[in-house]
């Protein structure tokens, strides 16, 4: 059974960047899309960026400029650069391939 896990989370304060990595049980060339998704306290879970098998990305428009997906297909893991964060990005992190989830990553921004 294929397995994703979550890490890179933490505490950060305003302005501060992190970078978040998933890393997979097998090859990622399976996976034509791959994403972060984010639950914030009292909130529904969001997409917060994919990526393509090519590289096409898409991102929510909150964090747009901020946020950076990338993957790597020869180490089968899923990236997020974050940049420039702000107190709302606080969240529970999840790396999503399909019907895949990881178990999630706590990033807390504040002052």
């Amino acid at each position: 059974q294929v397995q994703l896990a979550e890490s890179g989370g933490g505490l950060v304060q305003p302005g501060g960047s992190l970078r978040l990595s998933c890393t997979t049980s097998t090859i990622i060339f399976r996976f034509n899309t791959m994403a972060w998704y984010r639950q914030a306290p009292g909130k529904e879970r969001e997409l917060v960026a994919r990526i393509s098998l090519g590289g096409t990305t898409d991102y929510n428009d909150s964090v747009k400029g901020r946020f950076a997906i990338s993957r790597d297909n020869a180490k089968n893991t899923l990236s997020l650069q974050m940049n420039s964060l702000k107190p709302e990005d606080t969240a529970v992190y999840y790396c999503n391939c399909n019907s895949l989830w990881g178990q999630g990553t706590q990033v807390t921004v504040s002052s």
